[in-house]
């Protein structure tokens, strides 16, 4: 009896083809659960509660987003009633985003979803290995500068 065939060890012992190959699947196990514009509406929302008002630029920046996306993800925002925006006081160029009450309901929703996806992603992995896999992650992504998409 012959065993299916694996991919080669050359790209088993890769962690770039990994963490590639874990993003799709976390990627299709979050789009089932939520659409597209759930995703960035989650992120920009997580940002904004956690770190308060942000200029779009600034959004951009930290989520690695194109700004044309930051623009229509916070006019979606502002159109559902999840964020506010209002002219920088210090630079009128500028608008700043902060996140509503009704915004922070909707990434409380939206976090119980990705929670979701997580423990179904990660359901080989015990507690601690899980807390291992984001803390070395993290300190993989902390060690490059951030990314535009």
């Amino acid at each position: 009896m012959h065993e299916a065939p694996t991919p080669p060890e050359a790209l088993r012992t890769l962690v770039s083809w990994q963490a590639g190959r874990v993003a799709t699947i976390g990627a299709r196990l979050t789009g089932a659960r939520m659409p597209l514009e759930a995703r960035s509406d989650f992120a920009v929302l997580s940002l904004l509660e956690e770190n308060g008002p942000l200029s779009q630029a600034d959004i951009g920046r930290i989520l690695g987003l194109d700004r044309n996306n930051v623009n229509g993800i916070v006019v979606r925002l502002e159109t559902d009633g999840f964020a506010s925006r209002q002219p920088d006081p210090e630079d009128r160029r500028r608008n700043v985003v902060t996140i509503t009450t009704a915004g922070r309901a909707r990434s409380s929703e939206l976090l119980d979803h990705a929670q979701a996806v997580q423990a179904e992603l990660l359901t080989a992995l015990s507690p601690d290995e899980r807390k291992a896999l984001i803390g070395l992650l993290g300190k993989v992504l902390a060690s490059h500068p951030a990314q535009s998409a």
